[in-house]
């Protein structure tokens, strides 16, 4: 038994060292391009500028609805080309706020529309795929409702499309309005970050394929169309689509000079979610479009081991998840492990060193921006237990439900989540995260008692699901008495 143990244990050991090798792989890409001169912005003359949509998808979004149609109707073009699309999938207030503000906007001269269903079919993929059907631009922004864009972004994305025909979309960077608003909005900013410098940066300098982030970026329609449309068999359907277009051979561009700021979710309950929509997403578009990648005659050996890795990337946490449950029978039978765990162990070690680039990238103050990683790791392991139900969702299941991430109009360390009825309560992943926290508190026991090296590791798993579990129960106490009032 403790022979199995000690294999079992490398095997997953070795899955999350290839994982973190991958990552190895994009930070010395990053570090190869991070001094590349940004994208000249081509010349573009007043008289030929194009016509372009910003389309809207809105889902009961009632407390920054508003604000993104407004922010939306002062951006810096030409009113005689500049359509606006508010797709309104909402069963709340947010209907009658986005009737009234466009109402006011169209009597201002202002060319928009809301395009309302009662039904929503298909969720996001759906109405950008209703909108795309009704006369549209040639190319067309997308932003979700807290984004809250510059004047001239337009102005800084479609010359890009203009000069290069062979560009299909633009993605530019997020930033984030509320990170300072609690030490949870700050790690997932550091996670964020990393993201939209390290990944992003060494993905698209480097010629390999990279994914349209839903929002903040711009698409020619003509890509969209001609890479089989928005579709509703993922609940991805930006990543989806991404990929489809590189694989037609349509090329996408990174701004991170253009910055886009929106709202973090405040709940860690919230956080887990998002986190399960797009464990879920990545996972059906890896069963999706595995395949497709393998047999692209587009991409090279290197772009297909790569581009792989991208979309199944989330398979990472169902292995740290075997992690937490194989240790407690690692220090029960305490087997004697190959010379090769020592090696892995310190490669699975490595990936941390992202978060720290992507805070230097963009921070001058990113040491005490760095304090927060160690939230940030332990949210990883708190949703290791949702985000491998959600891959396992992904391989039975085509599609669902697209969960929506709440959106509170917070700024800054201001705003009052808790007040809203859009407010995440608990769900049914409680029940696993209390089982694995008992096992892993059960685990520490036995490591004190042995005094095993594994403990550090233990306590990480420990503090995860503490810390997954406090804020769910404690923010349960919170509405309670909320409701009571």
């Amino acid at each position: 038994m403790a022979q199995t143990i000690g294999y079992l244990y490398t095997t997953v050991l070795l899955g999350l060292a290839i994982y973190a090798s991958y990552f190895i792989t994009l930070t010395l890409l990053y570090l190869w391009h991070r001094n590349d001169s940004p994208p000249i912005l081509p010349l573009l003359m007043e008289s030929s500028l194009p016509l372009v949509t910003v389309q809207l998808p809105i889902r009961n979004e009632q407390h920054v609805a508003k604000r993104i149609i407004q922010t939306i109707a002062d951006l810096d073009w030409p009113r005689d080309k500049l359509k606006i699309q508010v797709l309104d999938d909402s069963n709340d207030e947010t209907t009658a706020i986005i009737e009234a503000e466009v109402s006011r906007l169209q009597h201002m001269g202002v060319q928009i529309t809301m395009l309302h269903r009662d039904y929503p079919v298909g969720y996001k993929a759906g109405a950008l795929a209703v909108g795309l059907r009704h006369e549209c631009g040639e190319f067309v922004a997308i932003f979700d409702a807290d984004f809250y864009p510059p004047t001239d972004f337009l102005r800084l994305t479609i010359p890009h499309l203009v000069a290069n025909p062979h560009l299909g979309m633009v993605q530019t960077r997020w930033d984030h309005l509320n990170a300072e608003y609690s030490a949870i909005t700050m790690a997932q900013a550091v996670g964020l970050d990393a993201h939209f410098s390290v990944e992003n940066i060494g993905r698209n300098r480097s010629g390999l394929l990279m994914n349209f982030n839903g929002t903040a970026g711009v698409w020619r329609k003509r890509a969209i169309e001609e890479s089989g449309g928005w579709q509703s068999d993922t609940v991805t359907e930006d990543l989806d689509l991404s990929y489809r277009a590189q694989l037609k051979g349509w090329k996408i561009l990174y701004l991170p000079n253009v910055v886009v700021p929106a709202e973090l979710p405040p709940q860690a309950t919230s956080f887990k979610l998002q986190q399960y929509r797009w464990a879920k997403g990545h996972t059906q578009t890896l069963r999706k479009l595995a395949w497709p990648i393998i047999c692209s005659k587009q991409l090279n050996f290197f772009q297909k081991i790569m581009a792989l890795f991208h979309i199944g990337s989330y398979l990472n946490l169902t292995m740290l998840l075997l992690m937490i449950l194989l240790t407690l029978p690692m220090v029960f039978y305490s087997p004697h492990l190959p010379e090769l765990t020592a090696i892995l162990r310190g490669i699975a070690s490595l990936p941390p060193l992202v978060y720290l680039l992507g805070q230097i990238h963009f921070h001058r103050d990113w040491p005490r921006r760095m304090l927060y990683y160690p939230i940030l790791m332990l949210l990883g392991v708190g949703i290791a237990w949702s985000n491998t139900l959600a891959i396992l969702d992904g391989l039975t299941h085509w599609g669902g439900a697209f969960v929506r991430t709440p959106k509170f109009q917070l700024w800054g360390r201001n705003g009052e989540w808790w007040k809203s009825n859009y407010r995440v309560g608990v769900d049914h992943t409680l029940i696993g995260e209390l089982f694995i926290g008992l096992y892993a508190i059960a685990t520490v026991w036995l490591t004190l008692d042995r005094k095993d090296d594994l403990l550090p590791f233990v306590l990480i798993y420990v503090g995860g699901e503490v810390l997954m579990i406090w804020s769910t129960l404690r923010q349960a106490w919170l509405f309670r008495l909320i409701d009571k009032e």
